[in-house]
C-alpha cells in the first residue's frame, strides 16, 4: 500500500492557509479538536488545547491582511504505518520563522494533526543603507 502523501500534503496547505489566513475555520478541520501544542523556544514550556489557541489565532492580524510574503514549505513528511504521519515543516509569521513538527493521525476517515511541537526564531530586519 502506497503512503496517503496527497491527502497529507492537502492538509498541511490547509495548515499553511489556515495560519497566513488566521482562519479558525480551516484549522479547525486539520487539528484534531484534542491535538496539543507545544514550544519552549523562550526556555519555558508553553502548552495549549485547542480551544485556548484558536482564540489567539482570531485576535491576531492575519499574515495575509498584512501582504506578508508567504513562506511556508513542507521539509519532510514520514509514515508509521497506514494511519500515523510525521511532518517537518517551516513557515513565518511576521518577524518569527517557525519550524513545527506535526504529527498527524488518520482519524474519522481523514488525516488531522494531533500535536504541533514548534522552535521559532526571530528573523533580523535588515539595516537601512544610508
Amino acid at each position: 500500500m502506497t503512503p496517503p502523501f496527497n491527502a497529507v500534503t492537502a492538509v498541511l496547505n490547509d495548515y499553511f492557509d489556515g495560519l497566513y489566513g488566521s482562519d479558525t475555520q480551516l484549522l479547525r478541520r486539520v487539528f484534531h479538536p484534542a491535538a496539543l501544542y507545544a514550544c519552549a523556544s523562550d526556555g519555558k514550556l508553553s502548552t495549549l488545547t485547542m480551544k485556548e489557541y484558536f482564540p489567539i489565532v482570531d485576535q491576531r492580524q492575519s499574515p495575509a491582511s498584512r501582504l506578508e510574503v508567504r513562506r511556508d514549505e513542507i521539509i519532510s513528511l514520514e509514515f508509521a504505518g497506514p494511519v500515523s504521519a510525521f511532518a517537518r515543516v517551516k513557515c513565518a509569521i511576521g518577524h518569527k520563522h517557525f519550524t513545527d513538527f506535526l504529527t498527524l493521525l488518520y482519524l474519522d476517515d481523514r488525516w488531522q494533526i494531533i500535536s504541533k511541537v514548534f522552535h521559532y526564531d526571530l528573523a533580523i530586519e535588515a539595516s537601512a543603507e544610508p
